[in-house]
């Protein structure tokens, strides 16, 4: 280390930075909150099962692969199914159900509830913390006999557990979409199945990186020492009020000022952004841009060497492209 000299050693740090990074954003959860406090904490939690959301989202609204998997683009009228009611599973819930999809049933370490018509999740969120912490005994389902992973539905969110699903049990999985919550839930064997089933997985790696994507918001915020949006809300404001202005004004030139002036009103969606977006829609802003950059990415890698819907192998190859880019431009790698 001691005999790279000048520019070598920042670019050997950029390498060892980018590669902790990159290992972060393509692997499991392990937020870095630095100094942050425990509201920006519990923010940073919320906002990782979020990038669960956006995940499954970039996907399901994607046409090519919903005809491969048989089901229309969209949300609405989705049927899916959450293994887990902690963090992750609770909040996906939330999420898909605001966006029309349907929760049928859930799975906990105590028993399944399900509901062909749908289970509320506000509802059972709330039963829940008034019942010692057990779905069990909810009064909107009825108490489920049997493996629920194997109840048919469009969309199965494995959330809790590592290596839930495996070569014996996931031929009786009838889920078109298993989007991965948990931290591998599914082995290889598993990933075999389904794709040989036409089902897709999208895969922890690619689906778990919201959480250290607002990590890594929250490290650059560290190092700044300036809030996200501080430098230009006032900015923005001004600029919004211009652009009225500036509408009236145009108005005003073509068709006079009879009967005083035009008045230009702001949308009642307008007037909420006026003032520019704060820190919070910031980071929302750009953890659905990451999410959706990467999705394309996974997408275009897909294509490019034939997965299919192999998308666990696509994210790793974009995994691996990225640390060796980042190290040839470094001068690392070697012919």
């Amino acid at each position: 280390m001691k005999r790279i000299q000048g520019s070598k050693i920042h670019k050997l740090n950029f390498v060892s930075h980018s590669f902790v990074l990159y290992i972060f954003l393509c692997a499991v959860d392990i937020p870095f909150m630095g100094v942050q406090n425990c509201q920006s904490n519990c923010m940073t939690c919320v906002l990782l099962i979020q990038g669960v959301f956006h995940g499954i989202e970039n996907f399901i609204n994607e046409a090519t692969y919903m005809s491969a998997v048989g089901l229309p683009p969209g949300f609405q009228d989705k049927t899916f199914i959450v293994q887990g009611f902690g963090n992750v599973g609770m909040h996906s819930m939330r999420y898909l159900h605001r966006y029309g999809a349907k929760c049928v049933g859930v799975l906990e370490f105590d028993g399944s509830i399900f509901n062909p018509e749908g289970i509320d999740p506000k509802e059972l969120e709330e039963y829940k913390l008034s019942n010692g912490g057990s779905i069990m005994g909810f009064p909107g389902a009825q108490t489920y006999e049997g493996n629920l992973l194997y109840e048919k539905c469009d969309i199965l969110i494995p959330a809790a557990g590592e290596k839930v699903i495996n070569k014996h049990n996931a031929p009786l999985i009838k889920a078109r979409i298993i989007a991965e919550g948990a931290n591998g839930p599914c082995t290889p064997e598993a990933d075999k199945v389904f794709l040989a089933n036409d089902q897709l997985v999208i895969p922890d790696l690619y689906l778990n990186a919201g959480g250290v994507t607002v990590s890594y918001f929250e490290w650059l915020k560290n190092l700044n020492h300036v809030s996200y949006g501080r430098l230009t809300f006032k900015w923005e404001r001004e600029s919004n009020y211009h652009l009225l202005e500036s509408v009236q004004e145009s108005l005003e030139r073509k068709f006079g000022k009879m009967g005083g002036r035009i008045p230009v009103t702001p949308s009642a969606d307008f007037q909420n952004r006026i003032a520019g977006a704060s820190e919070k829609d910031i980071v929302h802003s750009g953890l659905s841009y990451t999410m959706e950059r990467s999705a394309r990415a996974l997408m275009r890698t897909s294509v490019t060497y034939g997965l299919g819907l192999d998308m666990r192998t696509a994210a790793y190859v974009n995994s691996i492209e990225k640390i060796f880019r980042v190290m040839e431009e470094a001068g690392l790698t070697f012919a």
